[in-house]
């Protein structure tokens, strides 16, 4: 089993396997045509609530911790698509999950956080 993480612009390698975006935004400007990834699953990605307490949008930036058990809480509610993503890489297939550009450390992202949401599933 193997799920990778990446930003949607980093450089694509011959064993990326399929590349999903997990953004709850699309990247802007980018055209059908320049898009590196196969598929995109913006409800896998943060809501836009927890996405802009995040980020200060709408008062204080609440912290990782804060965040990372709200966004675990949030991706409940996508089990269905976690469990297939498992089912999918438990069958041998690479799967790579695509955040932000903006998203530089993937110890602070839901990208990871989800990895390990689908590596739990995959093993149950």
């Amino acid at each position: 089993m193997r799920i990778k993480t990446k930003r949607w612009n980093d450089p694509i390698e011959p064993d990326d396997g399929f590349r999903l975006l997990v953004c709850r935004y699309r990247p802007r400007g980018v055209r059908k045509s320049d898009e590196t990834w196969d598929a995109w699953q913006p409800n896998l990605g943060p809501s836009r609530e927890l996405h802009a307490a995040y980020y200060g949008k709408r008062g204080p930036a609440i912290a990782w911790p804060v965040y990372e058990k709200r966004y675990r809480t949030e991706l409940r509610a996508q089990s269905s698509a976690v469990c297939d993503l498992a089912r999918r890489a438990r069958s041998g297939e690479t799967i790579t999950l695509l955040c932000s550009s903006a998203c530089t450390d993937p110890s602070r992202c839901h990208r990871t956080l989800l990895r390990e949401s689908i590596e739990r599933a995959a093993s149950e």
